[in-house]
């Protein structure tokens, strides 16, 4: 008779050891995929720079893009492999991170006066670069590129000629010429910002259009460009097949104060907010979005700068917290990141600065964990690393530099 009261089964086995043999054979015969991964220990980055062959006074000590990695514990940032490349000053990578676009940020390419963008194929693992083709950027001093969300064409502005072109990316990731090109027009912005720190004579480059930079939207369906020597953000209507560009309604809008000159933008993780920083002023501008009709309305403008400051200063870029807790925008001259905390309508507040333990920072980033901060020091010849607090968003030196010659911009993979 079974001894119900035991729970005894064939052989003598309990149930209850049966049940416990039973779990332990379905969780080993679970395939690995289910299983939790491992933490993330490092990540890879590119960092681009600015050579001998840069133009419009930017020439400098790098040598092309470097390849490093960052270890997720200790904040070391490791230099792995450098690709020559002439003057590589941004960099940006498809969606998929399959791969890399560089702006090279000359006036030869091809025997015209303009520069390039040249594409790369990632190693899947290493993050090793193969180059794929160059094409002109269809300007002069290209400054900055984007990918749009479906990663079939690249956008590029050229802050030389003051135009944008769009680049279509074939099935190797490889770019094709230009379906588009759009000239900013308008008349020139004030010579002299009429806001800012006293004291600030951050007089640059308001004599012509100078498009700075140029992305689309989170829904892809607009394309956005800052122009910094008309004070003026430009807004197209994008379409996604063929790649053309026709101006939205309206086409532009102003700079929230005269000789702001808008450099670079983001939106926030809700895709309602757009952000925008001005360089001349050191200032960053909030506009509530509107995805469906590509309105843009402003709502609230900053200084980066903290409370007392006096004297020139010129703003570089901004990153976004993927929490949309905290934005950090970056200052050259004072040599800091300033940190504003994201009010729940979009709003910020100044909470405190970092300094970048450098020369003229030029551009930071978050690595994909959110647990560092890296800052390209352009003049020092060398990157910097912070920890980032998630709760405070406040930044700890890591007390780590990494020498590399002028470098202008870091993107993780």
């Amino acid at each position: 008779m079974t001894n119900h009261m035991g729970g005894q089964g064939p052989g003598g086995v309990s149930r209850r050891t049966l049940l416990a043999g039973g779990v332990a054979m379905a969780a080993s015969a679970r395939p690995a995929a289910a299983q939790r991964p491992a933490p993330r220990r490092s990540a890879l980055a590119y960092i681009g720079t600015y050579t001998s062959h840069a133009v419009h006074g930017a020439a400098g000590h790098g040598e092309g893009i470097n390849l490093a990695r960052l270890d997720l514990a200790t904040g070391a940032l490791e230099m792995m492999q450098t690709y020559p490349a002439p003057s590589p000053s941004w960099i940006t990578l498809d969606p998929h991170r399959r791969f890399l676009y560089a702006v090279n940020e000359v006036d030869d390419f091809g025997g015209a006066k303009h520069g390039s963008v040249t594409a790369y194929s990632i190693a899947p693992g290493s993050g090793a670069l193969t180059q794929i083709n160059a094409v002109s950027s269809q300007g002069a001093g290209p400054a900055q590129a984007s990918v749009h969300p479906s990663g079939r064409f690249v956008f590029v502005s050229n802050y030389g000629g003051g135009n944008v072109a769009v680049l279509p990316v074939r099935p190797d990731g490889g770019l094709g010429d230009a379906v588009d090109v759009q000239q900013d027009v308008g008349p020139p912005g004030a010579g002299r910002p009429a806001d800012g720190a006293p004291g600030n004579f951050s007089i640059s480059d308001h004599d012509g259009p100078h498009a700075h930079m140029i992305s689309a939207d989170p829904t892809g369906r607009w394309v956005l460009v800052d122009d910094l020597g008309l004070d003026r953000t430009f807004v197209w209507r994008f379409d996604q097949q063929t790649g053309k560009l026709t101006a939205a309604e309206p086409a532009f809008v102003p700079s929230a104060s005269a000789g702001a000159g808008p450099r670079h933008f983001g939106w926030h993780p809700n895709g309602r907010v757009f952000y925008d920083l001005y360089e001349e002023a050191s200032q960053l501008a909030v506009y509530d979005w509107d995805p469906q009709t590509a309105a843009l309305r402003l709502k609230q403008k900053i200084s980066i700068l903290p409370p007392g400051y006096a004297g020139t200063n010129y703003a570089s870029e901004l990153v976004i917290a993927p929490s949309g807790r905290f934005i950090y925008a970056v200052n050259r001259l004072h040599n800091s990141i300033g940190i504003l905390a994201i009010a729940a309508d979009g709003r910020v507040r100044w909470i405190g600065d970092e300094w970048t333990r450098g020369d003229y920072p030029r551009n930071i980033a978050l690595d994909p964990s959110g647990r560092f901060m890296v800052a390209c020091n352009q003049r020092s010849d060398q990157a910097t690393v912070f920890r980032v607090d998630p709760a405070s968003g406040r930044l700890t030196f890591t007390n780590r530099y990494v020498p590399v010659g002028s470098p202008s911009m870091i993107a993780f993979l």
